[in-house]
């Protein structure tokens, strides 16, 4: 089992000042199963990481991934179809690239919760294996 963990989850367990840090750094930490980050989101972190963090902070992600911390799950050839279903189903509501990857590799790993802080578009996504997420925190 694993725990496939969103932008704003990653982000806000980094930066201290984010009103969400507390949760979602609890949640990391006392997660006992493996962290997954979806390597689409990687762009999306390190923008606002670079914009409000600098460039030590992506250094430190960077540094948990190779020690293991956090395991990065790259999108396969098989996931794309999906990526392009699901941005083209919720079109009219603004669910981009970001978004449906990381639901492809929820469906994918078998998964039924997500770590995001972005409930309005994960709340209404329908996955192919569960009849709704569970987002956390």
């Amino acid at each position: 089992m694993a725990l496939v963990i969103d932008t704003g989850v990653l982000y806000a367990a980094m930066d201290r000042s984010d009103s969400a840090h507390v949760a979602c750094r609890a949640l990391l930490e006392a997660s006992t199963e493996a962290l997954v980050i979806p390597s689409a989101i990687l762009p999306e972190v390190d923008y606002f990481v670079s914009r409000h963090l600098g460039p030590g902070a992506m250094v430190s992600l960077l540094r948990d991934i190779r020690r293991g911390v956090f395991r990065v799950e790259n999108l396969e050839p098989a996931d794309y179809p999906r990526v392009e279903e699901v941005i083209d189903r919720y079109a009219d509501s603004d669910v981009g690239f970001v978004d449906a990857a990381v639901l492809a590799v929820v469906e994918r790993l078998g998964e039924v919760k997500v770590a995001t802080l972005d409930r309005r578009h994960f709340s209404m996504l329908r996955p192919r294996h569960c009849e709704a997420l569970t987002l956390l925190p």
